[in-house]
């Protein structure tokens, strides 16, 4: 797969201890995935990757936005991605990555490709119910919302108004109950 090029690292030449690496994530790669829910996106990927003699430690770091429609309103808006990733290559006889923690290579693997460690770092970050900000403090005026507030079920709206109208003897009767 010569598109995820820029995603394998050749950890054969490097010495071993800490090394960084950063990536700047944006549509196009999405677009590689064929992946078409963000309308838009930026995140910065900050890998440390540790060498070791028998062992290689990865540290994903996933920083920035996407732009998303919400689930309710369908209008856009910037879901702030913030999340950490952490994978462990260890050597053996087959490939495995059975755990999503511990990847198994060949022992005459010579690099490690990172894409999809970073694009699942990107989706699973995401929120599972997606919600405009802006809906949460009334502050978006949408036709969808009026919508769903004209077709809102009446037993909904009486229950509202029911707990809106207590009766005041109520009150009283919960006094002498906490005294």
């Amino acid at each position: 797969m010569r598109k995820f090029k820029a995603y394998a690292i050749p950890f054969v030449g490097l010495k071993e201890g800490q090394h960084r690496f950063d990536y700047k994530i944006d549509n196009a790669f999405f677009d590689l995935y064929d992946f078409q829910e963000f309308n838009s996106s930026e995140v910065a990927v900050d890998l440390e990757f540790t060498k070791k003699a028998n062992m290689l430690e990865l540290e994903f770091n996933f920083s920035g936005y996407v732009n998303i429609n919400c689930d309710v309103t369908l209008e856009p808006y910037n879901q702030e991605i913030d999340n950490h990733l952490s994978l462990v290559i260890k050597f053996g006889d087959v490939y495995n990555d059975d755990n999503e923690e511990l990847l198994i290579l060949p022992h005459g693997d010579h690099q490690v490709e990172v894409q999809q460690y970073i694009y699942e770092g990107v989706v699973l970050g995401l929120p599972a119910k997606r919600i405009h900000p802006g809906l949460e403090d009334g502050s978006i005026k949408s036709d969808i919302l009026e919508k769903l507030e004209e077709l809102k079920p009446k037993s909904i709206k009486e229950e509202e108004k029911k707990q809106e109208e207590i009766d005041p003897r109520w009150d009283k009767l919960k006094e002498l109950l906490n005294e």
